[in-house]
């Protein structure tokens, strides 16, 4: 039997990523976290993956970093939404909403 994919759905990433951010600002490693125990381990985010989408939602204008020290002392990179970021994750659901809709659809139709 093959084990279970726990990929995150390509090109849902970012999405995945804004609304794990629109709870609270995290760092990297905390958002990897979040992402995992709120799908219920569904879906693991690879390490690289997450840093190249990080990188890029920053660039973009849709997440600000600062550096802070963590619960155990530690430095990290805190990544939060900002407004941009928040109008981009209401269109992104709205779209996932209506291709995921339509997929339904299909996979119930009898042909």
């Amino acid at each position: 039997m093959d084990p279970l994919n726990t990929d995150v759905i390509q090109g849902t990433l970012d999405m995945i990523i804004l609304k794990t951010l629109s709870w609270a600002p995290l760092h990297g490693y905390g958002i990897a976290q979040r992402i995992e125990d709120v799908s219920g381990n569904v879906f693991k985010v690879n390490p690289g993956s997450l840093l190249t989408a990080l990188k890029r939602l920053e660039r973009s204008g849709l997440l600000d970093s600062a550096w802070k020290k963590t619960d155990n002392s530690r430095r990290a990179k805190y990544y939060s939404l900002t407004p941009a970021g928040q109008d981009r994750l209401e269109a992104d659901r709205r779209d996932w909403e209506r291709r995921s809709g339509a997929v339904t659809r299909l996979l119930a139709a009898e042909g």
